[in-house]
Order: structure tokens, then sequence, then C-alpha cells
């Protein structure tokens, strides 16, 4: 059967049914399926009574979403010419939710640095989310018998007394530095392995991940102990640093970013290294407010949910 042609000439189009805008001009009281052309992100809209506004490309009852998920960052090594912690394991990935459903978020604790009986930095704890596992990061070598970095989403720099530096996990992080005399490796962070350390200098830490502006997952820093010598500097991402040769600190890693903590070089007081810092799960999806969960805030067309402790996400 042949279909008609519509004749057009007689519709009008009602600028309260199909109107352009910024997210922050949409209609005020929008109809049930009123379409609308966001000029914040280029895309059309349309306006579901249980939902809200939603892409037109989208169903109703799912959207899209963007997602970081962080693992805890490990301590640095305790005692003398330590090794920085490893940062926690990060994964960036997409997913599609259900506006009925609710998501457990599970966000992983730091790691505490080695004690003074040299002991090595204790692992961080894993973050999970939409099915994403991000590995806790690996601790900082200790002295002598714990030498070695532990293994994790990036790896911990090994001591001075040692040169076996931790494993990161594939697509998480990367591997922490080698030790040398006098010198602690690098923790490993999500962009970078740490850095070796030299007879004089701690190695730095990896780099983390750049999530849309800001870094996260950075390792920390290995511990000095010579004359003279510097503690390596914590990776971009809340990497603390390793501690300078004849007095001062080691450096926590930043909490909520999965950043490894600072080797300590035995010139600390306590002789306990640096502990990691926490993970992070944050979510963003294009327009305004949808889901609930979080810290939740607007910018540059996106709303960010951003988790600093376990809870729940409800799209």
């Amino acid at each position: 059967m042949a279909i008609s042609k519509i004749d057009t000439s007689s519709i009008t189009f009602d600028d309260k049914i199909l109107s352009a805008g910024t997210t922050a001009q949409r209609p005020s009281s929008p109809a049930n399926g009123q379409i609308y052309y966001n000029t914040t992100i280029g895309r059309l809209e349309a306006y579901n009574a249980i939902g809200g506004w939603a892409r037109a490309d989208q169903s109703g009852l799912q959207y899209s979403i963007e997602y970081l998920v962080v693992a805890g960052g490990a301590g640095g090594g305790g005692r003398y010419m330590a090794g920085g912690g490893g940062a926690g394991g990060a994964i960036s990935n997409t997913s599609i939710v259900d506006i009925t459903q609710t998501y457990a978020i599970t966000v992983g604790a730091s790691g505490a640095g080695g004690a003074g009986q040299g002991l090595r930095g204790s692992n961080g704890n894993n973050s999970v989310a939409f099915g994403s596992t991000a590995i806790g990061g690996g601790g900082g070598g200790g002295y002598d018998t714990q030498s070695s970095g532990n293994n994790g989403g990036s790896g911990g720099g090994s001591s001075g007394y040692g040169t076996t530096f931790g494993l990161g996990t594939a697509g998480q992080g990367n591997n922490g530095g080698a030790g040398a005399s006098y010198g602690g490796g690098g923790g490993g962070g999500y962009g970078a392995v740490g850095s070796n350390g030299t007879s004089n200098n701690g190695g730095n830490g990896g780099i983390g991940i750049d999530w849309n502006g800001t870094y996260y997952a950075g390792g920390g820093g290995g511990a000095a102990y010579n004359t003279g010598g510097i503690g390596g500097s914590g990776g971009a991402g809340g990497g603390g640093a390793g501690a300078n040769n004849g007095g001062g600190l080691p450096t926590s890693g930043t909490a909520n970013t999965g950043g490894g903590g600072g080797g300590c070089n035995g010139y600390s007081g306590d002789e306990v290294g640096g502990n990691g810092g926490s993970g992070v799960v944050i979510i963003r999806y294009e327009g305004s407010q949808r889901g609930t969960g979080g810290t939740i805030t607007e910018s540059g067309g996106y709303t960010y949910h951003t988790f600093a402790s376990s809870d729940t996400f409800t799209a």
C-alpha cells in the first residue's frame, strides 16, 4: 500500500515543544516527550517524566556514564633507604546504567607505611565499581630482609638493600623501581614505572593517570640515605615524596588519589614510611544531574559523582 505524502505547509512548531539553548536554559516546566537541542553538549535531548532530560539517542530508562576506579595506594617502606609505595591500580571505562538500578561502590583504603623494624609498606586495598576491580598498590621495600617491593596495581620500589621491585598489574599500573646502595626505588604509577634509586638519591615515583584534567594514582618516592642525598619526588597523582638524608619525614600519599607513600630514610624519628593515599571512584555523564550518590558537581556540560568512601550510586 502506498503511503500518502504529508502536507507540511500548514504545520507550525510551538517553541515550547521544539527549542534550543544551553543546559541552564532548559525549559523549567517541560512536557513529557518534549524535544530540546542542548547547545552545551551539542545533542538533541528528550524529556521523560520518570528520568528527566536525556539524550534523544538513548533510552529514557538508560544512559551512558564514564567512570574512573582507583584503588588505595601502598605505604612506603620503613627504616633505612626504603622504597616508595606503589600507586593503587586505576581503571577508566564506560558503562550503561539503568534508572531502576542501584550500584555498589567500593573505595579501597590506603596501605600503612612500614614500621621502624624495617618492615615493608602494606599494600593498598582494592576498589570496585561497575564490574571493574582496581588492585591496591604494592608496598615499598624496607630494611634488609623485607627489602623487596610488593606486587600490586602498581608495584612498590625496593629499598637500597635490594633490587627486587614490585610488579604492576597490566592495564592498571606499572612496576616499581630498583634500589641502589643508599637510595630506595620509586613506586610505580599508572602512567610510568618508578625510577631506580642511585648511590645518593631516592628514585622518583611514577606519574599517574590524567582523567579529565586531574591526575590520580602516582607512585611514592624512594628515600635517600647517603650524605647530601635527596629523596625521590612523588609521582603526579598524589604520590608522597621519599625522605631526604639527615632529617625530615617521608610524605604520605594524598587522600582519595590512590597515591603511594614515600620511603623512610632512617633519620625520620620513628622510622616509619609514609602511608598511601586512599582510593576514589568518580562517575560522569552528559547533562545535568540524573543519579544520586557521592559528592555531586556540574562542570563543562557534565555531572560528576565523586565517591571518597564506599557507598551506592542510584542511576
